[in-house]
């Protein structure tokens, strides 16, 4: 897990060291595709939770109609 931590560190420190105005055009070629993908998957998610039958709660009996005598 310290190979992840030492290459983040270094993404991260050439970032920070490029112009903004070439900031701004990285940042948003990688970060908005990745919030995009990770909303996609949270919906998909979402939408799979709310369809799993075992979610659901079991449907009441309906209640039996009184009969009338007439």
């Amino acid at each position: 897990m310290d190979w992840l931590v030492q290459w983040w560190d270094g993404v991260e420190l050439w970032v920070v060291q490029l112009p903004v105005a070439v900031q701004f055009p990285v940042v948003m070629i990688v970060v908005l595709p990745a919030c995009l993908g990770v909303a996609r998957l949270i919906d998909r998610v979402a939408d799979w939770g709310a369809k799993n039958p075992a979610s659901a709660p079991e449907p009441e009996p309906e209640p039996e109609s009184e009969k009338v005598a007439a």
